[in-house]
């Protein structure tokens, strides 16, 4: 190849999924041929350009494959310089293949063009008579949705997977085990001293021997210390280790802002590390033979469990809250446990249901990092949220529909739970974002409370042995005797929701039609 050949610095290219040139000279529709430049199976092309401009460089953004039916070849081209200068713009320009039409304006590929395209290693093809150029382009864009599409399934399985992999007994091992599967190499956790918590996969290497492997693990562990926060211990040290490459891990050192995330390439490996959100120096590092579009979203969704499991596990909060589980399992009271759970004397239950799918783990912790809370319990498409009363303001959070309960004792969270699951049918029903169960004095707080229930429990009686009544009557009169509204906050339909308070009527012998038999009945319902 001659000198002028050699390409410059790697042009940019669109960010859509690359089509091989060996999946477009397959179609055997498009009847495309190859009959010069190298046959590599790692060619790739990322859109298609047609031009019959004698010098296409300014309008080549780079990896097009480009469409010419040499309109703009000279007669006399063939015994000249011509065909070699049109060539070594293309690849200076970073065309990635060259695709020639025959006919009308030639018989056949001219024969300079195709020893300068193996002079300069641009793959050309055959554009036979009946392929249109158009139809070379839609067949490119084609491939890139199915791409597209086999990609989004691909980290969509993998995310799935991982999520499951995070619910098993071994939490931690089983995540490392399934990313490294997905990427087809190696992944593994680095404690904040920079050793080994646990790995899973085989470590690739472009050589087979020992000292390839070696290089590649001392690379990985170098990228691993760029990521890591610093700390008293100096953990942070040890950028120079990172081997200058395409990756963010060259030259972060010397000061600047640690990164969450770098990349690299070792013995023709490539290399990932990214710092777990716990703040306590965890690291994922990934080592995988190549770099797949859908590898950096993959990993990143392995490091978000790994975090939220190395948070849970390894924090001290983390460990008082198991121990208040045990206490609790073992008959301590409630009053008791909530200490060792970081909150006060007052706390505050949230329920919330998504817009959406019915949450994950996931998903719930994400809400519980919201609301400033890590007692986080997902129930069917509820969520609930154990908060600390006063340390902060609970607001509406997008894409979720809450009910917030009044603030409770450790004694009445049982309390909490009931009035912040009415709270939420409330704000279903009415379509608000945020329910707070109301706390406020009123005449019902001038009577005792031992009398005020056992008013309540003579007044209603004849439902108290149907939950779904007494439930449906309370609901109903909360939203003023909406239909519609009710059945929405109970999920049921209307008509059912008319025949049980046609029978909460009956039952009760009154007319709930009646402002002051509604009164009576809400005030009953409150001390039930």
């Amino acid at each position: 190849m001659p000198d002028s050949a050699v390409p410059g610095p790697a042009p940019a290219v669109p960010p859509t999924p690359p089509v091989p040139l060996a999946a477009l000279l397959a179609r055997e529709d498009l009847g495309l041929r190859q009959i010069a430049g190298p046959q590599d199976s790692a060619t790739v092309i990322h859109w298609a350009h047609t031009s019959e401009m004698a010098d296409p460089y300014p309008y080549l953004l780079g990896g097009e494959l480009l469409l010419t039916a040499g309109v703009h070849v000279p007669e006399a081209a063939g015994s000249g310089t011509y065909f070699d200068d049109y060539v070594s713009r293309i690849v200076e320009a970073g065309g990635a293949a060259l695709g020639f039409g025959v006919a009308p304006v030639h018989d056949t590929v001219p024969r300079a063009l195709v020893v300068a395209c193996d002079d300069y290693g641009l793959p050309l093809v055959e554009v036979p008579p009946r392929t249109t150029f158009s139809g070379v382009a839609r067949a490119v864009w084609q491939l890139m949705a199915q791409a597209r599409h086999t990609e989004l399934r691909r980290v969509t399985e993998a995310q799935q997977s991982l999520a499951a992999a995070a619910a098993r007994p071994d939490p931690v091992p089983s995540v490392l085990r399934q990313l490294a599967q997905r990427v087809g190499g190696r992944a593994a956790l680095y404690a904040p001293d920079g050793g080994e918590v646990a790995s899973a996969g085989r470590m690739p290497a472009a050589g087979a021997g020992a000292g390839a492997r070696g290089e590649v693990s001392g690379a990985l562990a170098g990228l691993v210390a760029v990521v890591r926060p610093a700390t008293g211990n100096g953990s942070g040290a040890g950028t120079g280790d990172v081997s200058a490459g395409s990756g963010t891990g060259a030259g972060t050192g010397g000061g600047g802002p640690t990164p969450s995330s770098a990349s690299d390439t070792a013995a023709g490996v490539h290399l990932a590390a990214y710092a777990l959100g716990t703040g306590q120096g965890f690291v994922l590092g990934v080592a995988a033979p190549r770099r797949d579009p859908g590898d950096h979203t993959i990993a990143s969704v392995g490091a978000v469990l790994l975090s939220l499991l190395t948070g849970e596990h390894q924090s001290s909060t983390g460990a008082a809250r198991s121990s208040a589980l045990v206490r609790l399992l073992l008959g301590a009271a409630p009053e008791e446990v909530a200490p060792l759970l970081g909150g006060g004397e007052r706390w505050v239950v949230v329920h919330a249901r998504p817009d959406g799918p019915a949450p994950d783990a996931v998903t719930a912790s994400a809400l519980g990092a919201a609301l400033g809370s890590a007692l986080v319990d997902v129930d069917g498409d509820v969520v609930r949220v154990l908060v600390p009363a006063g340390h902060r303001e609970l607001t509406a959070q997008p894409g979720w529909t809450c009910g917030v309960s009044a603030p409770v004792g450790a004694h009445e969270w049982g309390s909490g739970d009931t009035q912040a699951g009415r709270a939420l049918s409330r704000a279903r029903a009415t379509r608000a974002r945020l329910v707070r169960h109301g706390e406020h004095q009123g005449l019902a707080d001038l009577v005792p409370p031992t009398e005020a229930a056992a008013h309540a429990r003579t007044v209603l009686a004849p439902i108290t042995a149907n939950p779904a009544l007494t439930e449906t009557l309370r609901t109903w009169l909360s939203l003023h005797g909406s239909w519609d509204r009710t059945a929405v906050a109970l999920s049921v339909h209307r008509n059912t929701v008319r025949q049980r308070i046609t029978r909460c009527a009956t039952l009760l012998s009154t007319d709930l039609d009646d402002p002051d038999v509604r009164m009576e009945l809400w005030f009953a319902l409150r001390h039930a």
